[in-house]
């Protein structure tokens, strides 16, 4: 019997330093240097000129819906820029993967490689086993591997390195409207603030 009760509550104190290891809406973001689309280094730090900093989520390049979602960032990206907001996706793809997809999609924003989940894990983003799926690039047959597979989510970090957003419900068609929504309304309470 005692035993038993040992196993729940180990199981507990697993659960809770999980959520504990977390952050929360307002703390600072641990500062992590990751690789892009591109093959170079990309640390958050080195992106606080801007305002905002959205890193949307996505499971994996090239399937359905992680394409809706990257093509509406790609058609609002001024919106962003008029917001003084820089914009990352962010999966367990390879960085060569990411190079690709941006290509097919003519994508103008940054994609980051999280082949270890480290990012996800630092923002609580839930993340499985990787996979792999065949795609036609450029009339031959590649097969486009990934670490991981993460859950869909979104997150803005603002200019001093806090977490002022966190969506885990995200609609992948909408994601960049719902962002620019929030970072509009954001941005105008600031303006409204007395300092």
């Amino acid at each position: 019997m005692s035993s038993i009760i040992e196993f729940i509550l180990v199981g507990l104190m697993i659960n809770f330093s999980g959520i504990n290891k977390t952050i929360g809406i307002g703390d600072s973001v641990p500062d992590f240097t990751t690789i892009n689309d591109e093959g170079a280094e990309w640390k958050l730090s080195d992106h606080y000129r801007y305002d905002y900093i959205v890193l949307y989520f996505y499971p994996a390049a090239f399937t359905g819906g992680c394409t809706k979602e990257a093509c509406s960032y790609r058609d609002q990206n001024k919106d962003f820029e008029n917001l003084n907001a820089l914009v990352a996706g962010v999966s367990g793809d390879d960085y060569k993967n990411l190079a690709m997809f941006k290509k097919e999609h003519h994508l103008n924003f940054t994609l980051l490689s999280d082949p270890e989940g480290h990012i996800a894990e630092i923002f609580g983003v839930p993340f499985s086993e990787g996979g792999s799926i065949q795609k036609d690039i450029d009339g031959q047959s590649v097969t486009l591997e990934r670490s991981v597979t993460t859950s869909r989510w979104t997150v803005v970090v603002d200019g001093r390195g806090k977490l002022i957003y966190r969506d885990n419900k995200v609609n992948a068609a909408e994601d960049s409207k719902t962002v620019i929504q929030f970072l509009t309304t954001h941005k105008s309470r600031k303006s409204c603030v007395v300092h």
